[in-house]
């Protein structure tokens, strides 16, 4: 199916024995929508549903397309119903359900007090482990790398966020498909998709774009001990800069993880420079497309806009109405400033 052109959509539910990872049973729905996002738990949804008993379910809502005599039934999500609101009127009696990832039962689970995952050793069964909460399939896309450092348990930690951690550490990815599969992978430079006027016009005329740099740092301390090193950025050239926006603007920290060979005053250099890097975000809707997920980057080609670049999908947002319209937001990093600070210690 070309996913560019128009379909006609349909909705249902599946309830998912928890055991086989498969559909027991079909459950009709009225409306509903599916969120995603590229942080926290991942996704989560809600329906209404005509009957539903109310109790704690898996399931899994599907998309049935339709085009020119082609159809193609498409997972959208796969998660954990919590308690039910339930709606009468009249004689039609209607249950608004709210689902959770198929991460939620790894942030229901604290991890021992002094756990630790330890360095320079292979992280798949570790994260399998941490994982093995959810009835959900995991996918680990090759051998993970070993972390440089040990990462400890700190109180209060569940098993997810010691797993984003640890994701986070090796710069890799967790997804979550519309399956409920979990996918964990290196991050990748090319783009999923390209979005253009003419070839690919998926995106409606209405675009927001925003770019946002009204808190950034025009300067950055790094505390490490007894030491301290500030960067201050005051260059003619950046639109940051103390001289050109004529204030401070302060940032620290104070838990500094060097990098080899690195100073202090090279370390607090480096991290003004990142964090003045202004998140450029643009929201629009789209038709539905279920190969693009939120970490997934994506190529937008809208000159007569002034876009032309690639970028990040940060959230998407899922409408079970009759086309499956997809609000979308994405993201990219700009640099603000190119020349070199002057930092001092």
């Amino acid at each position: 199916m070309n996913w560019a052109n128009g379909f006609s959509a349909a909705y249902y539910a599946a309830i998912i024995d928890p055991r086989t990872w498969t559909e027991t049973s079909r459950l009709e729905i009225v409306d509903g929508n599916v969120k995603r996002e590229s942080s926290d738990l991942r996704d989560s949804a809600d329906f209404t549903a005509v009957e539903y008993d109310g109790a704690e379910r898996w399931v899994r809502l599907y998309l049935e397309a339709k085009q020119a005599g082609d159809k193609v039934r498409t997972p959208l999500f796969t998660g954990l119903t919590a308690s039910p609101t339930r709606n009468i009127d009249g004689n039609l009696s209607t249950s608004r359900v709210d689902c959770y990832s198929v991460l939620k039962p790894c942030a229901d689970v604290l991890t021992q007090r002094g756990y630790y995952i330890p360095a320079a050793l292979p992280l798949n069964n570790a994260v399998r482990r941490l994982l093995d909460t959810t009835p959900a399939p995991v996918e680990i896309e090759g051998d993970m790398p070993a972390l440089e450092s040990a990462l400890i348990s700190e109180d209060g930690e569940t098993a997810l966020s010691l797993v984003t951690k640890i994701i986070k550490a090796i710069d890799w990815t967790i997804q979550t498909t519309g399956d409920g599969t979990i996918h964990i992978r290196p991050r990748t430079t090319g783009y999923v998709a390209r979005f253009d006027a003419v070839d690919n016009d998926m995106i409606e005329p209405e675009i927001t774009y925003t770019r946002d740099w009204y808190s950034l740092p025009n300067v950055f301390r790094a505390v490490s001990e007894d030491t301290a090193a500030v960067a201050r950025d005051e260059s003619t050239s950046s639109p940051l800069s103390i001289p050109n926006r004529g204030r401070e603007i302060w940032a620290e920290e104070d838990s500094v993880d060097l990098a080899e060979n690195e100073s202090l005053a090279a370390f607090a250099l480096r991290k003004l420079k990142e964090l003045q890097n202004a998140a450029t975000k643009i929201s629009y809707n789209r038709r539905y497309d279920p190969d693009i997920l939120p970490g997934d980057s994506v190529y937008l080609h809208y000159p007569n806009q002034g876009i032309d670049g690639a970028f990040t999908v940060s959230s998407q947002s899922i409408t079970l109405d009759f086309g499956a319209t997809t609000a979308e937001e994405v993201k990219t990093e700009g640099a603000t400033n190119d020349e070199e600070d002057e930092s001092d210690e």
